[in-house]
């Protein structure tokens, strides 16, 4: 056997290919920390199933490891006039914090009324870091499987196995469907925040016809407008831009909630339409308080964290996927701040007064100017989420085709027309479920139980039997509390779907009961 051979040989059997600098000469310290913060000295394990037969390349002397696929998924774009792998880890950390530096922190402040301040902060820590903890396993799954391009793709490798092929074909046709409705979700969840913007700023001003319908098809119009860039390098330029507005935006939500005095709505006798009294926060849940409540504001907390959903899609983008970690680490770290700060001093400052979003408890000029600065972000993430979306549809449409890296008419009509299809989706799912809390609880406890939990935890048993098979040494206590945390995930996972989901219904119901929104309401939604 050749000395070539012997090295594809046991870079196949191991994945530890020379590109990624195997640490086996260093410590085992530097190679966990490697694990956990990305880097050169990343370690590769062994696939879970074999290099599907349309990755394998036609030359019998290459080499059919991790590293190899990559390396030719790069070389495949070379002169190409639309080049995909173009992230850096600078790049995609601008796109992790166009995507949890967001709308939903204003939610915060409410969900921490339900749960109670102490509580509410220690859940955001603990569920920053599970996310945090899921998606490494993810990136590290995405390092062994390089050809995956998005969760779907994903779903179809953890559900394939050789006794039942079958399934994973099944998984990624399931997958395919809650991730382009989760996806479309999030575009309606935009769409309806953008009325609620125009209704607010035009509060005083008559508009003829149905005022709220007339708004969200302005909104969904503009959204579709701005989604039309094809590559994410394009879109971590517009996403830093939205990061940067949005955090001014809840910055001076926070400022003007602390010197405007009183809260919007405030009523010191207790008399008025809201007779609540003096200003109220409580440490701890208020006595009374439903299931139904409390799952809402942890539905409402863990879907501004949980967005594992983007997080493939990402990774298949960048130069080089070992340096994921780096942005991930940065986006974390600056989530738990902002949001405990935002979400904590904004619910003490107005109590029982908070609404959701927590622009509702501002005064109408401070409102205004704050709301004001969260246009872009109004805009740019729901068109990134469309974007994740056209871009699973596009790129299986046109597979191996010259539309596909080319300035086409066909490429460009397909592109534009499956934006165009996603975005009036979403314009009718904001119009039928009309409650800003309401569809975020929803669309956790359907998507975020698989897509935040439960895949992960099935993805790391799946890592850790191909890593038992390749007879790769692991920690014996380490390995004993990694099974118990994904034990626990898993759990949560379907205490999400199960719990979560009966929840989110009754709470929509309920509101529906209450009358103060309908279907496709002409009524303005301002807040």
């Amino acid at each position: 056997m050749s000395e070539k051979s012997k090295e594809r040989d046991y870079n196949s059997s191991n994945d530890l290919p020379p590109i990624y600098a195997r640490t086996t000469n260093g410590s085992a310290k530097s190679a966990r920390m490697a694990a956990m913060f990305g880097g050169k000295g990343v370690e590769i394990g062994p696939r879970i199933i074999p290099v599907p037969d349309y990755l394998k390349s036609d030359d019998d002397d290459s080499e059919e490891t991790s590293s190899a696929i990559l390396d030719r998924q790069l070389a495949a774009e070379d002169g190409a006039s639309i080049q995909y792998r173009t992230c850096s880890w600078q790049k995609t950390a601008a796109l992790l914090f166009s995507e949890y530096i967001c709308l939903a922190i204003m939610s915060f402040p409410w969900s921490y009324s339900i749960l109670g301040l102490v509580p509410g902060i220690i859940l955001t820590v603990v569920v920053a870091g599970l996310v945090l903890y899921t998606s490494l396993i993810l990136w590290q799954f995405c390092l062994r499987h390089p050809e995956v391009r998005d969760v779907c793709d994903i779903g179809q490798t953890l559900f394939t196995f050789k006794q039942f092929p079958w399934l994973g074909v099944f998984a990624w046709w399931a997958t395919a469907v809650m991730f382009i409705l989760n996806n479309t979700f999030i575009q309606a969840l935009h769409v309806l925040v953008g009325a609620e913007y125009l209704n607010t700023m035009t509060a005083s001003d008559f508009i003829g016809g149905c005022r709220t319908v007339e708004f969200s098809v302005i909104v969904t119009v503009i959204c579709w407008l701005a989604s039309l860039p094809r590559t994410f390098s394009m879109m971590s330029k517009l996403g830093t831009a939205s990061a940067i507005f949005t955090f001014i935006s809840v910055v001076l939500a926070t400022i003007f909630v602390a010197i405007q005095g009183p809260p919007a709505h405030f009523d010191l006798e207790g008399k008025g339409p809201d007779p609540y009294g003096a200003v109220i926060f409580n440490i701890i849940p208020e006595k009374g308080t439903t299931w139904v409540n409390g799952m809402a504001a942890f539905l409402n907390i863990s879907y501004t964290f949980i967005g594992q959903i983007t997080l493939p899609s990402f990774i298949a983008e960048m130069r080089d996927p070992r340096e994921f970690p780096k942005a991930l680490w940065a986006c974390t770290i600056a989530e738990i701040a902002v949001f405990s700060v935002v979400g904590g001093v904004m619910y003490a400052y107005t109590g029982q007064y908070v609404t959701a979003p927590a622009f509702g408890s501002l005064h109408e000029g401070y409102k205004k100017i704050s709301f004001s600065f969260m246009i872009p972000t109004l805009i740019f993430l729901g068109c990134l989420y469309a974007s994740v979306t056209a871009r699973f549809v596009f790129f299986r449409m046109f597979r191996n085709s010259r539309h596909l890296s080319d300035h086409t008419v066909v490429g460009w009509s397909a592109w534009t027309g499956i934006l165009l299809v996603t975005w009036i989706v979403a314009f009718v799912i904001s119009q039928v479920i009309p409650f800003f809390n309401s569809l975020l609880a929803v669309m956790s406890s359907l998507f975020d139980s698989w897509f935040g939990f439960i895949f992960w935890g099935v993805a790391f048993f799946r890592m850790r039997s191909a890593d038992e098979k390749a007879k790769r040494r692991r920690n014996a206590a380490l390995d004993i509390l990694s099974v118990s945390l994904n034990v626990i995930i898993i759990l949560t996972g379907v205490m999400f779907l199960t719990l979560g989901t009966a929840a989110s219904v009754i709470g929509i119901i309920d509101e529906f009961k209450s009358g103060v929104k309908k279907v496709f309401s002409c009524a303005s939604n301002a807040i």
